[in-house]
């Protein structure tokens, strides 16, 4: 039985090449194929040179972008530190002017407490009403 099913596989074996090439069936290659074939490399080398074109344009596209953002960073920064400027410079001022301002009220503060310590000294309810106030 054994040497049945070997001789059977090896006829299906021996076969199958056999079956194989007498399926093929030779397509000739015309000489309008080959104009074909000579046509089509001829588009795809012109294709080739416009993306090779284009990829020169987006990058002189990207070179001009990248220009535009260093002038934008360069005048953003000017900007901001205008503004910083603005800002210390305004509370400079603000500090100036409060104590400018202030001054004179101080100098007239304290002569009126002085003279208000002269007064007590011959009116005891004042001088009590001093004291409370801490004034005294």
């Amino acid at each position: 039985m054994k040497s049945i099913v070997v001789i059977l596989l090896f006829l299906s074996l021996i076969g199958i090449p056999i079956h194989a090439q007498e399926q093929q069936v030779v397509v000739p290659y015309t000489l309008a194929d080959r104009d074909r074939a000579i046509r089509t490399e001829a588009r795809i080398e012109t294709l080739e040179a416009k993306i090779q074109s284009l990829d020169k344009r987006f990058d002189d596209v990207h070179l001009q972008i990248n220009r535009l953002e260093d002038k934008f960073d360069k005048y953003f920064m000017w900007g901001f530190g205008l503004v910083l400027m603005s800002i210390f410079g305004l509370i400079g001022f603000v500090i100036y002017d409060r104590r400018t301002t202030l001054a004179p009220v101080e100098s007239k503060t304290e002569r009126i407490i002085k003279a208000l310590k002269e007064a007590s000294e011959k009116d005891p309810a004042l001088k009590e009403a001093l004291k409370r106030t801490a004034l005294w």
